[in-house]
């Protein structure tokens, strides 16, 4: 059998690089989240997917374990990466990193439409070279977290591909996969919401006609159904559980924080979008090269994305600088300005060495996240000790300083304390009072002892009895 593994320019078909970089990532892909980046986001969208499989699987209603005496109902994003999760759970039984896996999948699946869709409206090069600093990108780790960021734009770079399937064959199965996966894509995640600005780039002129309408509707569906699961659910269940719900702060307030850090505001965009000072250099380059050769459609395009991007940047606040991943949804965008200008580069092996030095020191400033620190696998006991001394049902705190990450692994419910509270008597009253029965302490982080029952000890956690 005879394998075409290079494409008509001569270079690895992207399938098969695609393929290379979702085996790299499977390195440590069963790995409980115990990586530094962002634990504290992935454990929030186990606690729902375990929450899913053990209490009650309603999509409408997702829970995390961090219940301050409550249900722990929560306004979220729309959980469909934790439903997955909870679907393969009901055949394999509940597993922390089958999220992981779900997003790898997906996300490479959606760097292949990504090629696909600028290959069809640009030109193949364009598109290998974008796909290539796309898997290089924030996304070579992101897209094997237990989060939505890059599964949501994966969802929507499928949309946005039958959507300019359906713009030149109208069939109803075009029309269905588009309005589907666009509206799963903003549903996952709002950030998607960038996905729009590809919509008026996938035609050659603004003459209104049967299918472009069409498209506009089921578009218009699509935000509109958001809007009522973000805007008006998500606040409902808030006011209806008592569980805080993040829905930014506002543009003059935003602009105020993002001012005043600049320095790290702007480090999202020259390291924390490729994780590379050499790609960052390519970047300024080809927007250089779009003014300097008059490309003023791909400045146009350029331009809508970012405004609308710092339109979400300002809505953000201060947590777009604080949270790396609020940049992955203008990446793809910068990634396809490298790609026009990579695939102008007449000498392949100049162009290939770019992305080949690329590669290198972005997945070298990357690499350490496949791997888990001896220093925090002590927190894997947490079960396994919870589970001799604290009834299921019983709620617990845990002093995580914001961090649910050790509540999750203890595999009960409670609150999240910081160190201060543990030396705050009308706190732990107060905790108390809602239903508390044991303090779990990480002496790593907590060295004092409380004036309570202790019934545990070892290097790492004392447990106290609080109840009467």
């Amino acid at each position: 059998m005879n394998f075409n593994y290079k494409n008509e320019f001569g270079y690895i078909r992207i399938e098969y690089i695609i393929g290379v970089f979702f085996l790299i990532r499977l390195i440590g892909i069963t790995s409980a989240p115990l990586e530094v980046a962002h634990n504290w986001r992935q454990v929030t969208g186990l606690m729902v997917a375990r929450n899913f499989f053990e209490i009650d699987p309603s999509l409408w209603f997702p829970r995390v374990d961090e219940t301050n005496g409550v249900s722990g109902i929560i306004g979220m994003e729309f959980p469909l990466l934790n439903y997955l999760h909870y679907l393969i759970s009901l055949i394999f039984d509940y597993q922390h990193w089958y999220g992981r896996l779900i997003n790898l999948m997906v996300s490479s699946v959606g760097i292949y439409f990504f090629f696909k869709l600028i290959k069809e409206r640009l030109n193949e090069k364009t598109a290998y070279y974008s796909s290539l600093f796309l898997l290089g990108s924030i996304w070579f780790i992101y897209s094997r977290k237990m989060m939505p960021d890059t599964f949501s734009m994966s969802l929507g770079f499928v949309g946005l591909y039958y959507a300019w399937k359906y713009l030149y064959e109208a069939t109803l199965k075009n029309y269905c996969l588009f309005f589907l996966f666009i509206s799963l894509a903003f549903l996952s995640k709002i950030s998607a919401v960038m996905c729009i600005i590809g919509f008026p780039f996938l035609i050659n002129n603004f003459q209104l006609n049967k299918s472009r309408i069409h498209l506009i509707l089921g578009l218009c569906i699509s935000l509109l159904i958001t809007y009522l699961w973000y805007f008006l659910w998500n606040p409902h269940l808030a006011e209806t559980y008592g569980s805080w719900y993040n829905s930014g702060t506002t543009i003059v307030n935003g602009i105020s924080e993002l001012s005043l850090n600049l320095p790290e505001t702007f480090k999202r965009f020259y390291f924390g979008s490729f994780h590379s000072f050499i790609a960052f250099s390519v970047l300024v380059f080809s927007i250089g090269f779009c003014f300097f050769k008059k490309e003023y459609k791909m400045l146009l395009f350029l331009l809508s994305a970012s405004l609308l991007f710092v339109l979400y940047m300002a809505k953000s606040g201060a947590i777009f600088y604080i949270h790396g991943y609020y940049i992955i949804p203008i990446v793809p965008v910068f990634a396809i300005l490298i790609g026009n200008f990579m695939a102008t580069i007449k000498n392949k092996y100049i162009a290939l060495s770019i992305v080949v030095l690329f590669l290198v020191e972005s997945i070298a400033n990357q690499q350490h996240d496949l791997f888990t620190k001896d220093s925090e696998k002590y927190k894997l006991e947490l079960e396994s000790i919870a589970s001799k001394l604290v009834d299921k049902n019983d709620l617990v705190a845990i002093n995580g300083n914001g961090n649910p990450q050790e509540l999750y692994l203890s595999h009960r419910k409670g609150f999240v304390l910081n160190n201060e509270d543990l030396k705050n008597e009308l706190k732990l009253k107060s905790i108390k009072s809602k239903g508390c029965k044991y303090i779990i302490v990480n002496k790593h982080q907590f060295k004092d002892n409380l004036n309570y029952k202790k019934i545990f000890k070892n290097e790492h956690y004392v447990i106290y009895e609080i109840e009467d």
